[in-house]
C-alpha cells in the first residue's frame, strides 16, 4: 500500500517511484508465462510435431523451422498486438465497431465452445480409454468422464484472476516434466533411425511445415487469452495499461520459448519413432509408441496424464476467456452463468455432436484466420497504419471477403471453381495474400486522398 508523502510503494515487482511504472519480478513473470503456455498447449500442439518429425524424417530440421514460424511466431505476435491495442475488440475496432463485435464473438465461439472446448474432453478420454478395465461400456464411461472433466474445468475457471496459482504453479510444470521424460528417453535411447522424407514434406519441407503450423490455429487462441492473462497480471498489483501490456508481451515470449523447446523435443520423438511404428497415422500414436517402447504400461499412463493435463489446462483457459468476454459484452448474465453455459454445452457436444460441430467450425476457423493474421500484423505496425486509417478497412475487408467465400466453397461446394483460384499461392491456402497487398495500396491512396495529401 502507498503511504502519504514519498513512502515506498510495495508491489509485486519493481517500481520506479510512487505511482510510476510497475514490473513483475522474474519469478512472477515466469509464472504468468507458464500460465499462458499451459493455456496454449493442448492436444493439437502435442500431436502435430511428432507427426511432422515422422513424415519429414531426414528433412525434419527445415520442416520444423517452418512450423515454428507459424505455430509460435504468429501466436506470440498476436499476444503482443492485443496487448498493444488493449484487447481484441479495440484491435478489431480499428476497422469499425460492427466488425469488431461480429469478429470478436465469432473468434471466441469458434475457438471455444464450438470446437476447442468440446474437443479437449473427447481427446483426453480417447487417451485414457485403453487404461479402462475390460467390459466397461465406453459410451457410459465417456459420459461420466466428460461430466467430471467439465465440472473440474468449471471449478478451476471460477477464479479467472487466480489461474496463475493453478496453471502456472502446478499444471504447467507437471506437463513439462512429463513431456521431458518422453523426449529425453527418446534422445538417450532412440527406438530407431531417421527415415527418408515422405509426403507431404518431400517437396519444399519448410513451406509444408509453415502450413502445418498455420493449422494449429493458435493465433486465434492468442487473441482470446490476453483478457485473462491481464486479470492475472493485475492480481499481482500491476494496474497501468502500459505496464500490463508490457507484462502480457513478456509472458508471450516466455510461453513462446517453452513451446519452441517442447516442439523440438516432440519433433525429435517423431523422427526416431517413425521406423519403430511405420504405420502411425497421427502424433498421438507415435507418442504412445515411444512411451510404451521405453516404459511399458507406465509409459501409457504417462501419455494419458500428458494429454489429460494439457486438455484440462486449455479447457479451463478457454472457458475463463470466453466467459470473461461475454460477461463484459452481454452483462445481463454474470460470469458464472456464462461459464456454466459453455461448460454444459461443451459437455453435450463432446459426447453427441462433435462431428457435426466440427463440420461447421473448421470452415469458420479457416474463414477467420486470414483476417486474424492481417489484424495482428497491422496491430504490430499500428503507428504507421493509424496514419492511413482506411488501410484497416480495405485490407481486413478484402481478406475477410476472400477467405469467407473460399471457406464456404471448400466446405460445401468443393468442386466449384472460383476466380480466387487464379490468385498467386491459392493452391497452398494463401490466396488472400496478394489481395491483401493490393488492398493495402488502395487503402493508403484512399486515406491520403481523404486527408488532402498525395503520395
Amino acid at each position: 500500500m502507498a503511504q502519504a508523502g514519498n513512502a515506498t510503494v510495495q508491489t509485486a515487482g519493481a517500481t520506479d517511484e510512487a505511482g510510476a511504472r510497475k514490473r513483475l519480478d522474474l519469478r512472477k513473470s515466469l509464472l504468468v508465462g507458464m500460465t499462458l503456455f499451459s493455456m496454449f498447449f493442448g492436444a493439437g500442439n502435442l500431436i502435430l510435431p511428432p507427426l511432422l518429425g515422422a513424415q519429414a524424417g531426414e528433412a525434419a530440421v527445415p520442416a520444423m523451422i517452418g512450423f515454428l514460424v507459424t505455430a509460435i511466431g504468429f501466436p506470440v505476435l498476436g499476444i503482443v498486438a492485443v496487448a498493444l491495442a488493449g484487447d481484441l475488440p479495440k484491435l478489431a475496432g480499428r476497422v469499425n465497431a460492427r466488425f469488431a463485435l461480429i469478429f470478436t464473438v465469432l473468434v471466441y465461439l469458434s475457438i471455444g465452445p464450438c470446437l476447442a472446448i468440446p474437443r479437449t474432453s473427447s481427446t483426453s478420454f480417447e487417451m485414457l480409454a485403453p487404461l479402462l478395465p475390460e467390459g466397461v461400456p465406453l459410451n457410459v464411461a465417456s459420459i461420466a468422464f466428460s461430466v467430471a472433466f467439465f465440472a473440474v474445468a468449471y471449478a478451476l475457471a471460477m477464479r479467472p484472476g487466480k489461474l496463475t496459482q493453478v496453471l502456472g504453479r502446478i499444471c504447467a510444470p507437471a506437463l513439462i516434466v512429463l513431456i521431458v521424460i518422453i523426449a529425453v528417453s527418446s534422445i538417450a535411447m532412440p527406438l530407431g533411425e531417421p527415415t527418408p522424407v515422405r509426403a507431404p514434406y518431400d517437396n519444399a519441407a519448410a513451406v509444408q511445415g509453415f502450413l502445418n503450423g498455420y493449422q494449429t490455429m493458435d493465433l486465434l487462441a492468442a487473441l482470446n487469452f490476453g483478457i485473462v492473462i491481464a486479470l492475472n497480471i493485475r492480481s499481482f498489483g500491476v494496474e497501468r495499461s502500459g505496464d500490463v501490456a508490457f507484462e502480457i508481451s513478456r509472458a508471450g515470449v516466455v510461453a513462446g520459448v517453452l513451446m519452441l523447446l517442447i516442439y523440438c523435443g516432440l519433433g525429435f520423438v517423431g523422427v526416431v519413432t517413425a521406423a519403430y511404428m511405420p504405420d502411425a497415422q497421427n502424433g498421438a500414436q507415435l507418442l504412445t509408441a515411444a512411451a510404451t517402447g521405453h516404459f511399458g504400461l507406465a509409459g501409457t499412463i504417462i501419455i494419458a496424464a500428458i494429454f489429460f493435463i494439457a486438455c484440462l489446462n486449455v479447457c479451463t483457459g478457454l472457458i475463463s476467456c470466453c466467459s470473461t468476454y461475454f460477461a463484459e459484452t452481454f452483462p445481463k448474465l454474470p460470469y458464472a452463468v456464462w461459464a456454466a453455459i459453455f461448460a454444459v454445452f461443451s459437455c453435450v457436444v463432446s459426447n453427441f455432436g462433435l462431428t457435426a460441430i466440427l463440420t461447421f467450425s473448421v470452415p469458420l476457423l479457416n474463414a477467420l484466420y486470414p483476417a486474424a493474421i492481417v489484424l495482428v500484423i497491422m496491430g504490430m505496425l499500428h503507428r504507421a497504419c493509424d496514419r492511413v486509417p482506411y488501410v484497416w478497412k480495405w485490407v481486413v475487408g478484402v481478406v475477410a471477403v476472400e477467405s469467407v467465400i473460399v471457406s464456404l466453397r471448400d466446405a460445401f461446394f468443393a468442386n466449384v471453381w472460383l476466380p480466387f483460384d487464379m490468385l498467386p499461392l491459392a493452391d497452398i491456402g494463401l490466396g488472400w495474400l496478394a489481395p491483401a497487398l493490393v488492398a493495402a495500396v488502395i487503402g493508403v491512396v484512399h486515406s491520403l486522398a481523404r486527408q488532402g495529401r498525395s503520395l
